[in-house]
């Protein structure tokens, strides 16, 4: 079953059940796609569905850190709620020895040696792990490793 035709199964059962977090959420969801599917004038392939979870999960993600930082651990509890059922939907996540293997690969398949060639690296490392690592640690790791 394609990804897209997925969640909106899923969003049947959710509303026959009650789930109200559930709805809100992959209605918000299926609003970004089809927003999308507008603004490209076509339907939208199972990496675009995905990168459309990817971005509804980051902004979930930075939203957490700053109700974290403000004290407001009843909407930081939502967002992680609203970020489970995102999970559901995207593969699953590499761990970081795994970002750090890869990135290992393509820093030797560069030639990078330095904080200058952050750029190439990212460039081969992010569609490689599309959907399956935050962008801000693959960052985060490339960096490290290019400085040492």
């Amino acid at each position: 079953m394609k990804l897209l035709e997925r969640i909106q199964e899923d969003l049947k059962r959710s509303l026959k059940a009650k789930d109200g977090t559930r709805v809100s959420v992959l209605r918000f969801l299926l609003a970004s796609i089809r927003n999308r599917e507008i603004d490209n004038m076509a339907s939208l392939d199972e990496d675009q569905v995905l990168q459309e979870i990817t971005s509804a999960a980051k902004r979930r993600r930075e939203s957490i850190d700053a109700f974290r930082e403000g004290g407001r651990q009843d909407l930081v509890d939502k967002e992680e709620a609203e970020l489970a059922i995102l999970s559901e939907y995207m593969p699953e996540q590499l761990s970081e020895d795994d970002i750090r293997s890869l990135v290992r690969q393509v820093i030797s398949a560069t030639g990078a040696t330095s904080s200058a060639d952050l750029g190439a690296v990212m460039k081969e490392v992010m569609p490689k792990v599309r959907g399956q690592a935050d962008g801000k640690l693959v960052n985060q790791i490339v960096r490290e490793l290019l400085s040492v």
